[in-house]
């Protein structure tokens, strides 16, 4: 009998692969040859400031923005062949119903690629286990039996898992491929290094050779720490997945992502003119060693938009004078021709004594990106502070966090600011939330990374939704 329901059980996750197979047959066949690139495949580069015109006669704060929006990919034909380790918890918290929805997201995702793609299935419980090297996907039938195999027990060697599976795409690693590890985990690392610091290190390292690293976190029990450090320093995905029968949509996501890179390697540098004193970056990690400022993202997928902001100090300049206020250089590994890439933008400030002057010819977007990640900075300072037991102060930095936002929407008639400070002014209930503090926390989390990395965020319904629930 219990053969049976295992082979049945089997059956079910090979059908499900043949139908994605059907599918996805066209994605398949049409990545097998890639066309050469034309001046429609080039990152878009954009520069300014968020108060390009600025009053005369004192020192003042000012926003610079730098926004890459990828190229629209123009047929699946145009996509970077992917290098992945798929690297899967197999400890004994995800029994049940968890491991085998988690088997059934890795056949769908397998089921999605084409024989130009590698991929390598990893498990981790007590030790680590290679199901299947880093290989291309020629015969997904040996992926599938791979999968269907998976049984979970033991404890929960995250760090090596994740590890192993960069191991693996050391194997195929080339500046042409997408190279990426999927990491799910659904419990607190237990074995080996297992503190956020650590797994952000390992993460920092793989950015470095160009790997990033998206993180899934199910259910209630893991980490949102070290998984997104872990995801942050690599400049990959976090995911929060409370319902494993969630995680199909999520693998599909991820690996739709992955299929989406039209650029990687993509280095930022701003240089700040005489006088121009830089601050910090809002948001992001970086560097800042006297005058110039350096930051990076992994990959900028297709038709998507990222942007960086930088705070600068900005001498006091006389009414009617044009200042330059920093230059920027954008380089990049374009995946359309496999050629490195360069833009150039320069950034200027205009003086003048009228107020009404510099209020109107604020730009909107870099404005209100500006205020966007200031107040998702101060709403992660706001967990820091509950997490210090101290309620009420976490409760007065949100009501002020959501008063700065109004202001700033009102300023430039932004519904997007004040839709964020009506979600601060939620949150001060949330942390409010004794008994339902853990789910919560990874929800805030999860919200505050993805905003950080201008990922697409929950839907507002579904995240009070599901922060309702226990």
């Amino acid at each position: 009998m219990m053969y049976q329901m295992m082979n049945n059980k089997a059956t079910s996750l090979r059908l499900l692969a043949t139908l994605m197979v059907t599918f996805s047959c066209g994605i398949s066949q049409a990545t097998q040859a890639r066309p050469n690139t034309n001046e429609n495949q080039k990152v878009r580069v954009e520069s300014g400031l968020a108060t390009p015109v600025m009053e005369a006669g004192r020192m003042q704060n000012a926003y610079i923005r730098v926004s890459l929006t990828g190229y629209e990919m123009p047929d699946l034909a145009a996509r970077a062949p992917l290098n992945v380790a798929l690297v899967l918890d197999q400890s004994s918290s995800m029994s049940g119903d968890k491991i085998q929805r988690a088997k059934e997201a890795a056949i769908l995702a397998v089921s999605k690629l084409s024989s130009n793609d590698v991929v390598s299935i990893i498990t981790y419980d007590s030790t680590v286990n290679v199901l299947v090297p880093a290989t291309r996907v020629t015969d997904k039938d040996r992926f599938y039996t791979a999968i269907e195999s998976i049984r979970a027990a033991g404890s929960t060697a995250l760090f090596a898992g994740t590890s192993k599976g960069a191991f693996e795409v050391r194997k195929y690693l080339d500046r042409e491929r997408v190279n990426r590890v999927v990491l799910l985990s659904d419990g607190m690392a237990n074995i080996g290094p297992d503190s956020p610091s650590a797994l952000g290190q390992l993460g920092k390292s793989l950015a470095k050779e160009g790997m990033s690293v998206s993180t899934i976190g199910l259910g209630l029990g893991y980490n949102e720490d070290l998984m997104t450090q872990l995801a942050n320093y690599s400049d990959g995905n976090h995911e929060f997945v409370e319902n494993s029968a969630d995680l199909a949509r999520v693998f599909d996501k991820e690996f739709g992502d992955a299929m989406s890179v039209v650029a990687q390697n993509v280095q930022i540098e701003i240089i700040c003119e005489d006088g121009v004193q830089p601050i910090r970056i809002v948001g992001r990690d970086g560097s800042i060693i006297g005058n110039r400022v350096v930051t990076s993202m992994n990959q900028l997928y297709s038709a998507q938009q990222n942007y960086v902001v930088l705070e600068v100090a900005v001498p006091a300049s006389k009414a009617g004078q044009q200042r330059q206020v920093a230059s920027v250089k954008v380089t990049y590994d374009n995946m359309a021709n496999q050629q490195s890439e360069t833009a150039n933008n320069s950034i200027a400030a205009t003086f003048t004594r009228s107020t009404q002057e510099v209020k109107q010819a604020i730009d909107k977007v870099a404005y209100e990106s500006a205020i966007e990640q200031v107040a998702n900075e101060q709403a992660a300072q706001a967990v820091e502070l509950r997490d210090k037991g101290d309620i009420i102060g976490a409760q007065a930095a949100l009501k002020s966090n959501a008063a700065f936002l109004d202001d700033a929407a009102g300023l430039i008639e932004s519904p997007k600011l004040e839709q964020q400070s009506l979600e601060s002014l939620e949150e001060v209930q949330v942390v409010g939330q004794q008994g339902s503090w853990n789910k919560n926390r990874k929800l805030l989390k999860e919200k505050n990374y993805k905003r950080s990395k201008q990922q697409s965020l929950r839907s507002s319904s579904s995240s009070q939704d599901q922060s309702g629930q226990e």
